[in-house]
């Protein structure tokens, strides 16, 4: 099976730069205040604003929400390590 079958559908949806709602999140790497950096099968997602806060995280389903002053959402190719929620639990 190729790779572009077995991943996870990813989306993303900004609601006035106030709030994110995130599909195909497959790890949390880590969280703060003015960064939250999230993983994909496409690769990583890191939000960087204010007064950030995850309200939903549902790893076995891949939804994440968070709200805040969203500022900027980058994409880089950083593939999944153990990351610090799988560090926790594991």
């Amino acid at each position: 099976m190729s790779d572009e079958f077995s991943r996870k559908k990813h989306t993303l949806f900004i609601a006035n730069r106030e709030s994110a709602e995130i599909s195909g999140v497959t790890d949390v790497d880590s969280f703060n205040e003015e960064e939250i950096r999230a993983m994909s099968d496409y690769g990583e997602l890191i939000i960087k604003g204010s007064s950030l806060q995850v309200e939903t995280l549902e790893l076995e389903t891949g939804k994440l929400i968070i709200s805040g002053n969203v500022a900027a959402v980058i994409y880089t190719d950083k593939t999944a390590d153990k990351g610090f929620l799988k560090r926790m639990f594991s």
